[in-house]
């Protein structure tokens, strides 16, 4: 079963970055004018010294997934600003949307060096566990003796995460289940829980879980793609196909659960 890579504490890191997406923050361009690059570009020259515009230039790019002018660019503020965490930060959050893992990895472990925070460190080792490294059950440990009120939840999903990716689902399960019993609105839980009882191939069980996460949340998107996914597995096409279209109406850029549905509807 496909996973999409929409880790939820790893998000929560996108939200401190997002080019610190916050529209507040940025600096208005023109939206007319024929070329905001350049724009920025020879604002930058203007006014060296500022980050932000800096930050605008990388959100740019980013918004047009151009990573490697983006990764390009950071690189390049880094040979002159090497301890400035933020760079390292945006880097990180650049290299995860693009799909590589490890210089994420290392681009967060060089940012914590230099400035750590608990939202980076869940974060991070939301990468751990998704790369099968046992640090992530330490920062988990960490998270749970000294801010067990604060992130106990976060602390067991990623746990459960770090045994998924080891294929100890059951496992997995256990601790998916206790981030429900926190947060009965913790939909990634439900998610993951999904899953890891689909890779056991308790398709019936999946189905229950997941009908309870869309019914708590009925616009959760993913929830509606993996339950298409599950009933494809009974051979239930009818509600496999119900399922993808639910998705596809909640998030209309699911990609995934278009190609599902186009490939459901070709066997028929």
């Amino acid at each position: 079963m496909n996973k999409i890579i929409s880790i939820t504490f790893f998000l929560i890191l996108l939200s401190v970055y997002s080019c610190n997406n916050q529209k507040k923050n940025i600096i208005q361009v023109d939206p007319n004018s024929n070329n905001i690059e350049n724009t920025l570009l020879e604002n930058i020259k203007q006014f060296k010294d500022s980050f932000l515009l800096k930050e605008n230039l990388i959100q740019f790019y980013r918004d047009g997934a151009n990573y490697k002018t983006a990764i390009s660019n950071v690189n390049e503020y880094i040979k002159h600003d090497s301890i400035n965490p933020r760079l390292w930060n945006m880097k990180a959050v650049l290299h995860f949307e693009n799909g590589d893992t490890i210089e994420s990895i290392q681009s967060f472990e060089k940012e914590m060096q230099l400035m750590s925070n608990t939202t980076d460190t869940i974060a991070l080792a939301t990468l751990y566990a998704e790369t099968k490294n046992k640090k992530a059950l330490a920062i988990a440990d960490a998270l749970l003796e000294n801010y067990k009120q604060n992130f106990q939840k976060q602390a067991w999903f990623i746990k459960g995460l770090y045994y998924s990716y080891v294929a100890n689902k059951t496992e997995a399960i256990v601790y998916f289940d206790k981030c429900i019993s926190l947060d009965y609105t913790f939909m990634e839980a439900y998610r993951e829980k999904a899953i890891a009882l689909y890779d056991k191939k308790q398709y019936n069980n999946a189905i229950s879980v997941l009908n309870k996460a869309v019914t708590i949340q009925n616009g959760f998107d993913e929830g509606y793609f993996y339950l298409g996914k599950c009933y494809e597995k009974i051979e239930d096409h009818e509600k496999a196909r119900e399922a993808y279209q639910k998705a596809i109406l909640y998030n209309a850029d699911y990609e995934e659960a278009k190609k599902a549905l186009k490939k459901l509807m070709m066997q028929q």
